[in-house]
């Protein structure tokens, strides 16, 4: 481990879509396997680490999106539901991130890549949302264009300064295509709580659900999971 904190991971992060011929080290993919069973138990998922096995991102698929070394992914799937989405990309950005403090780079991956039938188990009912991939990148990846606090949120002088950097952390949420189409509204005390609604926005590419789970969990870092609740 890096010893890299997760607010460091956020701020670290880029997708990283080409990778050397490096197996992922022994204590890495023991801790993704761990974290995988957390994340599975609580989120109600089925993650699953394929390591080796490069067929995945050979096609025509992968080329276009510009793929280069992926040996190892992780497919992310679970029971079709209608927050399986959502849940999809918070708990796989938990592995993100992980990643990320691991010293590994990461893409998550929407419709670049061939299902390869036997590398992967789903349960009657199941279905894949995504796949990320994952390893030691060529690059460490580059920066995009965010929006500004104004554009995702109604954060100002008199949100609490929390909340704003919640707002901050999920601006560097990764969206597909950089789009982005999320919102945080500050929505007062109840109960002797703090309420934070998020909501997604229209996006005729899709993935807005994806979005959304991935931008809250980096909110949730940011701002500190016991300053609120979401509503």
């Amino acid at each position: 481990m890096t010893g890299m904190t997760l607010q460091e991971a956020i701020l670290a992060r880029h997708s990283v879509r080409a990778y050397r011929e490096v197996p992922l080290a022994e204590d890495a993919v023991r801790a993704l396997r761990e974290e995988i069973a957390v994340i599975n138990l609580e989120g109600n998922l089925h993650i699953q680490l394929i390591l080796d096995e490069p067929k995945a991102f050979l096609g025509s698929l992968a080329k276009y999106g510009r793929f280069r070394g992926v040996n190892n992914y992780i497919v992310v799937a679970g029971k079709k539901a209608e927050d399986l989405n959502e849940r999809a990309g918070y708990y796989g950005e938990r592995l993100v991130l992980l990643a990320q403090t691991l010293g590994l780079n990461t893409c998550w991956v929407g419709l670049s890549y061939s299902k390869v039938p036997g590398t992967y188990v789903l349960e009657n009912g199941e279905k894949i949302v995504c796949y990320i991939s994952i390893g030691y990148g060529t690059t460490q990846g580059v920066a995009h264009r965010i929006k500004s606090i104004a554009q995702v949120s109604n954060a100002g002088v008199d949100t609490p300064t929390w909340f704003n950097r919640g707002v901050r952390a999920a601006l560097l949420a990764p969206t597909a295509v950089n789009q982005q189409k999320f919102f945080f509204e500050y929505s007062g005390v109840q109960n002797g709580r703090h309420k934070v609604r998020a909501k997604k926005g229209f996006s005729v590419i899709g993935y807005t659900r994806i979005d959304l789970g991935i931008a809250k969990y980096h909110f949730e870092i940011g701002a500190g999971k016991e300053n609120f609740n979401w509503v």
